[in-house]
This record gives structure tokens, C-alpha cells and sequence, in this order.
């Protein structure tokens, strides 16, 4: 299996590049550079989410901004199609007030689409219906047959007159051909790297290797997103099936993962991001578009568009999900690729699962990267001790980044629940609030909960010594990881 999304540490990519035996002693040395690795710290999260805020809902749609009376008749609009809608209210109440900056915006579509084939089916699709531009922002970019496939229909595009412009990641395509971007250039894309590895290209200041981009989002003429954990790989080609489930461990599982196809007003915001990034990267000025058409509404769903970048003083990602995990009611289901939480994500968990809210995770029952895998189990005894039910996916290389609360908010997006995603990465989610969407999600998570095992307390506290060892190890360093 190549190495992958498996779990973005640019110091675990560049391992290789180390001559063997002195991969620990460098690494160390790498650590402490602060060009590669500033110490950043996670927000008190307990003080920014008791900072005072307005009760009020206000809106966003195809026509801009909803006012305040409007606002309210679709308040009282959801409580008449679907009864008592305190919980929602509240929720969008505290989704509106982590950051005003970002919109509440009405009248979108959404299909979950689940693992690669579904997915990439529907990307090449809209692809080549692309008229006026693509913008793809992606952590991994490979020289493989689904890489290819990519690669030769954005260049179609690009050829039919269609603007391609591409961010990839550094350290995420490192062992990416440099001459399968110089293909695309000499085609006509506009591509840009991120944060460069080679600390002589780029033309910004700072060598900050360890920032990485570990968005996956794809704009189409400004009109329809995707987002979501999949990467441009092979090995998402293939889906879980029953008869590979049934397998606790099988080396040719498919890829469990999960992304969105978006269209409406919302999409906008998406475009502001990819923007916004292509910008801080210093890229050369964009060709001339039609990258913000007018928007028509679509359909229902209310949706929030959500970027962290390193940068920033605080992930608004991490702030949004303790929010809604801290203000949680009925119920928690978490599914995720690299669970390695800090203390306030534990104490969120732990909080919500001891005043009674059915907590659920369903993670990996293994992985790519043993140290990712075995600092997440290091966290497990004090979760299962406070009432957190986990579970472990069989059959499948979990990679799914989604969660869904109450019933009433949902999330989709590139965001591990990890130090890394949290600090040191860009990227990107959706928040969907209302019950239409979340019933998607909560059938989603149940169909995965069926694939997987349940960790007891009581046998997980005679688990093997070996296995305590290697969680202890890999607790040391699940900072960086």
C-alpha cells in the first residue's frame, strides 16, 4: 500500500529521506527548529465558548443577508415541518456564534457521497461540464492511474478553454513526480505548491514545513463543491465490502471514507477559502473569471463553510465541534481517521457521556501509521470509564472525517480529531444544520457501527503488555504526529 492521507506528519514523509539509523536523532533536531515547527498551542476553548453571545439566528442566502424578521419566520417555518425545535435552535444559535464571520447560508444541496468510486464518479462528471473555471485545493496528488485520470481530464478542460488552477501540498505529494505537475503547467493550469518542502522555491519568508495543506476541496465554475477526506489516489478506488468486513485485518481492503458534493449560495464561501489560500501562498495572479457567478437557491439544507489555516490565532473548526459537542443533548456519534485528543476533547466527551448523552465513536481497527493508531488506544480507559461507547471498524481503512449530533448538526470534512489537524494543518468542513441531512448522517454512522467491534472495558484492561508499550511510545510524541 502506498503511503498516504494515512496521517499528514511532513517529519513522518520525510523519514525517508534520512539516512537509516539517524532518522530518530534528526527528526529530534527537526523538532526544534522553529522554522519547521513553532510550538503552537490549542485556544481555551471553556473561555472562548463563554464568550457572550446573541440568541438571535440570522441568515444568509442567494440574495445576501436575511433580516432579522425574515430570519424568524424560518425559524417558526422548521418548527412547523418538524415540530419542537429547541435543540436545533440552540445549536444554530452557538454555530453562528463561534464566528459571525463565516455565514449561516440557506437554499443547498447536498449528496453524501461515500468512498472513492461514488465520489470520483461524480467529480468526473462535473468536471467535464466545467465552462468557465475549476479550482482544486488537494493534500495528495498521485502519479497513479486514478491520478492520471484526473490529470488528463483537467487538462482536457483546460485545452477547451476551461481555467484549471490547482493547489497541492508539498509534503502530501512528495512522492509525486515533479514532472507530473510540469505536465499541467506546460498544458496551461495555473499550479501552486504548497509551503514548499525545498526551502529555495516559493516566495515566502518562513520555511514552514510542518503547516500543512490537508484540504480536499474542488470548485467547479463556482457553482458546485466538493469536500471531504478523499484524496486524487488508487487507493480509493476500491470500497469496503461485506465479504472483506467480515475480515477483521486484510491488506486489500478498500478505503471507508466519506465527501460532499455541494451546490447553492453556499458554495461561495467555499470559493472565498481556495482564494484566500491561494493568495497567502503567493501565488501569480489568477486568470481573469467567472469565479463568483450569481447563485440561485438549490434546496433546503442550511450549511456553514469552515477554514482553519495554521496561521490563525485558533482552529474555528476545533471551536465549532467542542461547541456543539459541550452543548450536546441526546446523543454524539463521532466516525474518524486519527483520533489522538487533546485534553479538551477528552474532557468534552467525558463531560457529555457522565451527564447522560449516548457517546458513540467508531474508529479504525488499524492503520497505516502505528504510532497515530496506538496514541488515539492510549486514550481509550479513561473514555470507556466515563460511559464513551467505542467501536473499531473491521474490514476497511477507516478514513472518514464526519460527525452528526443531536439529530440536528452534522459535519463533513478533512479535519482529523487530532493535534495536527488542530494546529499545524489547513483545512476545511461543512456544518449542516437540520434534521433532513443529519437522518443521512445518523443512517451513515449506523451502517458503520454494523462493520465494527465494540471495545469492553473489562477485556481492554487485560490487553497485552506489548500493546501498552507501543501506546506509551507513541503518547510521547502525538503532538507532532
Amino acid at each position: 500500500m502506498p503511503y498516504h492521507d494515512f496521517h499528514p506528519s511532513p517529519i513522518s514523509r520525510l523519514s525517508g529521506l534520512f539516512r537509516p539509523g539517524a532518522t530518530v536523532r534528526r527528526i529530534a533536531v527537526a523538532c526544534c527548529l522553529p522554522g519547521i515547527a513553532g510550538c503552537a498551542t490549542l485556544p481555551d476553548a471553556e473561555r472562548e465558548l463563554e464568550k457572550p453571545h446573541a440568541q438571535t439566528v440570522e441568515f444568509d442566502s442567494a440574495s445576501g443577508p436575511v433580516s432579522t424578521g425574515r430570519s424568524a419566520a424560518i425559524l417558526e417555518g422548521l418548527k412547523s415541518k418538524s415540530g419542537d425545535i429547541d435543540i436545533l435552535q440552540k445549536h444554530l444559535a452557538l454555530e453562528q456564534a463561534i464566528n459571525a464571520d463565516s455565514p449561516l447560508v440557506l437554499g443547498n444541496r447536498l449528496v453524501l457521497l461515500q468512498d472513492g468510486p461514488v465520489t470520483y464518479k461524480a467529480m468526473f462528471a462535473a468536471i467535464r461540464k466545467a465552462k468557465d473555471h475549476i479550482n482544486l485545493e488537494t493534500y495528495i496528488f498521485e502519479d497513479d492511474d486514478i491520478g492520471r485520470r484526473f490529470a488528463d481530464l483537467l487538462l482536457e478542460r483546460q485545452a477547451a478553454g476551461v481555467q484549471v488552477n490547482l493547489i497541492y501540498d508539498s509534503v502530501g505529494c512528495l512522492q509525486t513526480p515533479r514532472e507530473f505537475f510540469e505536465r499541467l503547467k506546460a498544458g496551461g493550469m495555473q499550479v501552486l505548491e504548497f509551503n514548499p518542502v525545498n526551502p529555495l522555491v516559493g516566495n515566502k519568508k518562513e520555511w514552514l514545513l510542518n503547516n500543512r495543506d490537508h484540504r480536499k476541496l474542488l470548485v467547479i465554475d463556482g457553482r458546485v463543491a466538493f469536500i471531504g477526506g478523499i484524496n486524487i489516489s488508487e487507493s480509493y478506488s476500491s470500497s469496503p465490502s461485506a465479504r472483506s468486513a467480515r475480515k477483521k485485518e486484510s491488506p486489500t481492503a478498500g478505503w471507508r471514507d466519506t465527501h460532499l458534493q455541494i451546490e447553492g449560495p453556499v458554495v461561495a464561501e467555499f470559493q472565498k477559502l481556495f482564494m484566500d489560500t491561494w493568495t497567502k501562498q503567493k501565488g501569480e495572479p489568477l486568470a481573469r473569471k467567472n469565479y463568483f457567478p450569481p447563485l440561485d437557491k438549490r434546496g433546503d439544507e442550511i450549511v456553514r463553510a469552515i477554514g482553519s489555516a495554521s496561521a490563525e490565532p485558533h482552529s474555528l473548526i476545533y471551536l465549532t465541534l467542542l461547541s456543539a459537542i459541550g452543548n450536546a443533548e441526546q446523543r454524539i456519534y463521532l466516525t474518524n481517521a486519527y483520533f489522538v485528543p487533546d485534553p479538551q476533547l477528552i474532557k468534552s466527551l467525558t463531560d457529555a457521556a457522565r451527564r447522560g448523552v449516548d457517546v458513540k465513536l467508531v474508529l479504525p481497527s488499524y492503520s497505516d501509521s502505528w504510532t497515530v493508531f496506538h496514541a488515539g488506544r492510549s486514550h481509550y480507559t479513561k473514555l470507556l470509564r466515563a460511559g464513551v461507547r467505542i467501536y473499531e471498524r473491521r474490514g476497511a481503512v477507516m478514513h472518514s472525517k464526519t460527525a452528526s449530533i443531536d439529530g440536528v448538526w452534522s459535519t463533513v470534512g478533512s479535519t482529523n480529531l487530532d493535534w495536527r489537524s488542530f494546529l499545524h494543518n489547513d483545512e476545511i468542513n461543512a456544518t449542516i444544520l437540520g434534521r433532513d441531512f443529519t437522518r443521512q448522517m445518523d443512517a451513515m454512522f449506523a451502517r458503520d457501527l454494523a462493520e465494527s467491534d465494540a471495545i469492553d472495558l473489562d477485556r481492554w484492561k487485560h490487553r497485552s503488555l506489548m500493546l501498552r508499550l507501543k501506546e506509551w511510545l507513541a503518547r510521547i510524541a502525538e503532538y507532532w504526529l
